[in-house]
């Protein structure tokens, strides 16, 4: 599903099970994968989003990308309110916050949770979750 006034850049490739709200731009060489993407949110060239649910008017910088697969294959844990949790699930990516903007070159471990209003800078790896959780 692409929401109405949405922009999809050249050479995206947008994989099954992906919603993508209205008012959204995904740039040149962008891959979204079994995704959410709320309205009015931006996701610069160049990157990947597998697995995750992303707020509204977010800004993803050029080449920020979304892991979503741990190296040995077992399911992702997740930190909420302190506690560790089995996802239950192989893949997932990050779930966002609205308002959140990553610099270029960005990266976002697997099982991430993004706070809104966060500001994640130009080449940072966010290996846990980001903010007051």
């Amino acid at each position: 599903i692409i929401g109405s006034k949405s922009d999809i850049g050249p050479n995206c490739y947008i994989r099954p099970y992906t919603s993508i709200g209205r008012e959204v731009r995904i740039g040149n060489a962008v891959e979204i994968k079994n995704s959410i993407i709320m309205d009015n949110t931006h996701v610069g060239h160049l990157s990947y989003v597998g697995d995750s649910i992303i707020g509204t008017n977010c800004n993803f910088g050029a080449g920020t990308k979304v892991a979503n697969l741990r190296h040995d294959g077992a399911n992702i844990k997740v930190k909420i309110n302190g506690v560790i949790m089995d996802s239950g699930c192989r893949k997932l990516g990050t779930i966002m916050g609205d308002n959140v903007h990553t610099g270029i070159n960005s990266i976002l471990n697997v099982g991430t949770i993004i706070e809104p209003d966060s500001n994640i800078m130009p080449g940072e790896f966010i290996r846990y979750n980001y903010g007051r959780w």
